[in-house]
C-alpha cells in the first residue's frame, strides 16, 4: 500500500470546505460538497473506474468491477463528504505529526487547544505512528473524509492488483449526513447491493452493529414584544421562557453530559430568536426507538406546565424523524456483520461489535432495507477543533476492506 498516496488523498479532501448547513434550502446544503464530489469522480476515472458519476443531488457512484469470472453478490462501501455544522470546516490546515512522541499535542494556531493523553486514551498507544490534527481553528474533517480516503485507496488497490478476487463493489459518497439528510436522495436500486458498509467509525477494529434511534424536536416559544419602557403587563419575553424551559430539562440523567453506554438523552444544542419568538432544537436519542415517544411526551408536558404559568405565551413542538437503530434491520442480511468480523481478523485485528452512541448513513440505509454496519476508520474527537486521526489506522481500514472484498467472494 502507498503510504504517501493515502496521506495526500486525505489532506487534499479535508482542505475543501464541505461543512453542512442545516438552514439551507438546497440539496446538498453547501457547494463545497459538489466540489469534492467532482474531484472524486475525476479521481475514480483516473484509477480505472469508468462508470463513476455525480448525480444532480451531488451523490457520487462508481463500480469496482468484479474479476471473479463468476456470479458474486454485490456489496457497497459508503462514506459522506460533508462535515459537521458545529465547527468551522473552512481553511482546514492539517498538521502532520510524524513519529508521534506519545505526549500531549498543542495545536499551533490556538495553543489553548490541547489534545491531551489523559482525555484521549487511544493516543498514547500510537506512539511512533503518524498523527494528523487540526491547527486548532477548525475541525479536521476526518469525520468522514478519512472514510472517503480509505475507500478511494482501497478501490485503487483492487483495480491495480488483479490477484485479489472480488465481486462488483459499489462505491457511494453521500451528502449532508451530518444534518440527517444523507440518504434522502439515495436510491437503493441505483446502488444495487445486497449489503453495504459505512466507513465512519473511530479507532480500529470496531464494527458498529447498533446505533441510537434519533429524532429532532424543535420547540418554538411565541412571546410578545413591545418597547421595554411600556412593557409592564404587556410584554411576554420568549427568551426568559426559553431559559425556564431549558432549566427544567433533566441534567442528572437523560443528558449527554451525564449518560453513557446504553443510556439515552435529550440534548438542547441550538437556540435562536428574540423577545417575540425563540426556537430551541433538541436531539432525542435512545437505543430503544419506543423511548423517543416518551421523550417527546415529556417535552410536551413541560411546555404545557410552563404555558399554564404564563398563559400569554404559546409553545409549539415539531418532532422530525431522523434515523433508527440499525440493529432493528440487520437480520435481513445476517452475513454482513460476521463477514466484517472475519475481514478484521484476517487484517490482524481483534474485532469488537459495538453499540455506537450516534448514527450514520447506515442507520437510515438499514431502516429502508439495506443492512449497513459501520466500520472503524481512525476518527477521533469528531466535530471538534481537537479532532485527530492516525494514518496507520486508516491504512488498516484499507486492509480490512481488501479482505472484506475477498470474504464476500468466497464460494
Amino acid at each position: 500500500m502507498n503510504h504517501n498516496s493515502l496521506l495526500k488523498r486525505f489532506c487534499d479532501y479535508v482542505k475543501i470546505d464541505t461543512q453542512a448547513d442545516e438552514n439551507s434550502k438546497t440539496y446538498p446544503s453547501t457547494k463545497g460538497q459538489l466540489e469534492l464530489g467532482k474531484m472524486l469522480v475525476k479521481e475514480l476515472h483516473e484509477i480505472g473506474i469508468k462508470d463513476a458519476y455525480q448525480t444532480e443531488y451531488g451523490l457520487v457512484f462508481g463500480t469496482i468491477p468484479s474479476n471473479a469470472g463468476r456470479s458474486i453478490q454485490t456489496i457497497a462501501w459508503v462514506a459522506h463528504m460533508d462535515t459537521s455544522p458545529e465547527t468551522s470546516g473552512k481553511n482546514v490546515s492539517p498538521i502532520i505529526h510524524e513519529n508521534y512522541d506519545g505526549k500531549d499535542i498543542i495545536l499551533p494556531k490556538d495553543k489553548t487547544k490541547i489534545i491531551t493523553t489523559t482525555e484521549n486514551h487511544d493516543l498514547p498507544p500510537l506512539k511512533g505512528k503518524t498523527i494528523i490534527s487540526t491547527d486548532g481553528t477548525t475541525l479536521l474533517g476526518a469525520d468522514n473524509k478519512a472514510g472517503v480516503a480509505v475507500i478511494m485507496q482501497a478501490a485503487q488497490e483492487l483495480i491495480k492488483n488483479n490477484s485479489i478476487i472480488h465481486g462488483d463493489i459499489r462505491i457511494c459518497f453521500t451528502c449532508d449526513e451530518e444534518i440527517g439528510k444523507g440518504v434522502n436522495h439515495l436510491d437503493l436500486k441505483e446502488l444495487g447491493a445486497i449489503a453495504a458498509y459505512t466507513l465512519d467509525g473511530g479507532g480500529q477494529g470496531e464494527i458498529d452493529g447498533e446505533t441510537f434511534s434519533a429524532d429532532l424536536a424543535t420547540v418554538t416559544i411565541h412571546g410578545r414584544n413591545i418597547h421595554p419602557s411600556i412593557a409592564k403587563n404587556r410584554m411576554t419575553n420568549a427568551i426568559r421562557l426559553a431559559a425556564i424551559f431549558i432549566e427544567r430539562l433533566p441534567t442528572k440523567k437523560l443528558a449527554p453530559e451525564t449518560t453513557e453506554g446504553m443510556e439515552g438523552f435529550l440534548h438542547p444544542y441550538t437556540i435562536a430568536g428574540g423577545v417575540a419568538e425563540v426556537s430551541i432544537k433538541i436531539l432525542l436519542r435512545d437505543f430503544d426507538s419506543k423511548k423517543l415517544r416518551e421523550y417527546e411526551a415529556f417535552l410536551s408536558q413541560l411546555a404545557s406546565q410552563i404555558q399554564l404559568e404564563y398563559p400569554e405565551a404559546k409553545f409549539d413542538i415539531l418532532v422530525t424523524k431522523q434515523y433508527r437503530n440499525m440493529a432493528d434491520g440487520m437480520s435481513k442480511e445476517p452475513r454482513a456483520i460476521p463477514f466484517a468480523v472475519e475481514a478484521m481478523k484476517l487484517a490482524g485485528l481483534q474485532p469488537k461489535v459495538t453499540s455506537v452512541r450516534g448514527g450514520t448513513d447506515g442507520s437510515r440505509m438499514t431502516e429502508i432495507g439495506l443492512p449497513t454496519p459501520n466500520l472503524s476508520t481512525g476518527e477521533h474527537n469528531p466535530h471538534s477543533p481537537l479532532e485527530w486521526t492516525c494514518l496507520e489506522e486508516m491504512e488498516k481500514a484499507v486492509e480490512v476492506l481488501l479482505h472484506l472484498a475477498q470474504v464476500w467472494a468466497k464460494p
